[in-house]
């Protein structure tokens, strides 16, 4: 066994069934304990992996956090198993826990609205407690050391320098913990306590709650920063204008360089914070929040949406055209209550169109509407829209980078850009960053309009509210990616870029690319579609209406917007690159769509917010804007 090797069989009585993660010094596995029939995780450490003068150092840390954490036993702190010790390595059975670290969510641009971030701090502060109360300090809480379960529990994990009772821990004159989250008295070489666990805490509260870090810089920059009694820390509402003064008093009391100066401990943050977050709550709350929705009554919109949207149509064109569902005409009854029905956000800044907007969907939809982006996204933060229709051209960003955080908050709402020009760069990053579901141009047809507003909402219904979106890497290998190009330099290099990752195959055209399809399962499709001219095109509409769970990704140094836009509407385009190609772009966009095509496998009720426009119906135009 080494630390790069091959998958071992075994770990001690565990049966190996897959690397979690890796390190330089050692592997966290997923595992089964036969004995007791339950799914592990092992980290184990390779002993001959270790620098000779530091690996007993490092050993003793281990078995530290084995001792420390496993006489733990609490909700929102990972559960140790077992320790073992053979000649090669050393490990530790512990907890299994699907899901992602905070500090993975954090990169993924993720942030949590006010409820959210009270939640995770609640927990956090819980567990330290707990902690604290059986005489064990963590002393390095940090984003990386939460794990966010897929439920949206916490568990604590990394009890790598925990220790029992109160100790210095320094190895090489080095103090051990992350600078950008310890407490100055730690970096200085002092006695960890449980406010200092606190501090800590604080730090991720602040990052939860602005996006950025309390200190920031090289290592050497934030340790001098942390241990300034004259650096302070910007008030979190520097940042946020929401957050009320109780928040701000809370936050800084935590991060107060002085120990004495701070909570003693994780109780009275815990107490201080939550009230905080009731205050901004209360400051943010003018708008009453609907009644949540139970899943009969989203069924029931469901089909209210379906059957308003075939109203819409008339005669059901619409739904004739697609051929899967036949027309129907709206049932006479009370109306619903404005907090009962789905909810709609649109954003632009003219007064004449919202209020256009507003007046086309209030009698089907509760309609959030603003002129200011800021405020949209707090919209989004606070109630789970069904669908978004966004302006482009907007004073604080564009409507592309607005439905792009929109996507990071709530991956599940339909994203639908207006614009009344034709920007290449917007119609693709409309794709690559905000995966929008249509582009619709100004003017527009009421009765287009409504259809598309009202199907968006449809699947925003069907497919409910999701903020994690979890995925498991190892199942990549299974999937396929059909590369269609004539000249093999765009199958050489995605061979050269995915090797080990998943399964390449090749097609010179789109007949022997729908060949390969039929014969073979194909995940994604690559394609250069100026060399596969208008076939390629029609090859990419066909897919997304037969097989809607491929995902395309086009190559092209196309300058026909209207093609592009086509594509959006028609074809549902993943992701778009432009020539000349970006190798690691390609990369970039491959594996986030094996992710999606994942996770489209264990949740098949999101293809449909992939679904293709249907064929436009000739129609007069009505008085669009």
């Amino acid at each position: 066994m080494s630390a790069t090797g091959p998958l071992p069989a075994t770990i001690g009585k565990f049966e190996v069934h897959g690397i979690l993660g890796r390190g330089g010094m050692g592997t966290v596995y997923s595992a089964f304990d036969p004995t007791i029939q339950r799914p592990v995780a092992i980290k184990a450490l390779i002993k001959r992996a270790l620098e000779p003068d530091q690996a007993m150092g490092i050993l003793e840390r281990f078995k530290r956090e084995a001792q420390a954490a496993g006489r733990l036993m609490h909700p929102s702190i990972v559960q140790v198993y077992d320790y073992g010790e053979s000649q090669e390595v050393a490990f530790i059975a512990m907890e299994l826990v699907s899901g992602k670290t905070l500090h993975q969510r954090l990169l993924e641009r993720r942030r949590y609205d006010l409820k959210q971030v009270g939640s995770i701090v609640e927990q956090l502060l819980t567990a330290l407690e707990y902690a604290h109360q059986n005489g064990v300090i963590h002393q390095d809480i940090k984003p990386a050391n939460i794990l966010l379960t897929n439920d949206g529990r916490i568990k604590v994990t990394d009890f790598g320098i925990a220790h029992v009772e109160s100790t210095r821990m320094v190895v090489n004159n080095e103090p051990l913990g992350t600078p950008h989250f310890m407490a100055p008295e730690l970096i200085n070489g002092g006695t960890a306590t449980p406010s200092s666990d606190v501090y800590s805490a604080g730090t991720v509260a602040y990052e939860l709650l602005t996006g950025q870090r309390a200190f920031s810089g090289t290592t050497a920059f934030v340790m001098r920063q942390v241990v300034d009694p004259d650096v302070r820390v910007a008030p979190p509402s520097v940042i946020d204008p929401r957050i009320a003064a109780e928040l701000d008093a809370a936050v800084l009391k935590a991060l107060a360089k002085q120990p004495a100066e701070r909570f003693q401990n994780a109780a009275e943050f815990r107490l201080a914070f939550q009230r905080g977050i009731e205050a901004t709550l209360r400051a943010v709350g003018d708008i009453a929040e609907p009644a949540p929705l139970s899943e009969r009554a989203t069924r029931n919109l469901s089909v209210a949406a379906r059957l308003l949207r075939d109203t819409t149509n008339g005669a059901g064109t619409a739904s004739a055209a697609r051929g899967d569902r036949p027309a129907a005409t709206r049932t006479p009854g009370k109306p619903l209550s404005s907090a009962h029905k789905p909810r709609l956000l649109v954003v632009d800044d003219e007064e004449r169109i919202l209020n256009s907007l507003k007046a086309l969907f209030r009698d089907d939809f509760h309609v959030f509407a603003t002129s200011n982006c800021n405020h949209a996204l707090r919209f989004v933060e606070k109630f789970h829209m069904h669908a978004i229709i966004s302006d482009q051209r907007m004073p604080e960003m564009l409507g592309v980078e607005l439905l792009r955080r929109a996507k990071i908050t709530s991956p599940t709402s339909m994203r639908l850009l207006l614009t009344g020009y034709s920007d290449l760069n917007a119609i693709v990053d409309s794709i690559n960053e905000g995966e929008i579901f249509r582009f619709i141009n100004k003017p527009w047809n009421n009765r287009d309009l409504k259809q598309i507003v009202h199907e968006a909402v449809e699947i925003g219904l069907t497919v409910g509210e999701r903020r994690v979106m979890r995925v498991n890497p190892e199942l990549r290998q299974e999937m396929a990616v059909l590369v269609v190009d004539p000249s093999y330099e765009l199958l050489r290099s995605t061979k050269e870029m995915l090797v080990g990752v998943c399964q390449i195959r090749h097609a010179i055209d789109a007949e022997s690319a729908m060949d390969q399809i039929d014969q073979h399962p194909v995940t994604i499709v690559l394609i250069d579609v100026e060399h596969a001219g208008a076939e390629g095109v029609a090859l990419l509409k066909t897919l997304k209406h037969e097989k809607p769970g491929i995902l395309s990704i086009v190559v092209t140094n196309a300058s026909d917007s209207e093609l592009m836009i086509e594509l959006i509407n028609q074809a549902q385009i993943f992701r778009f690159l432009n020539k000349p190609v970006n190798q690691q772009l390609v990369r970039s966009h491959l594996l986030a769509a094996l992710e999606r095509a994942q996770l489209l496998r264990e949740s098949p009720e999101l293809v449909q917010m992939y679904r293709p426009a249907a064929p436009a119906a000739a129609a007069p135009p009505t008085a669009g804007s």
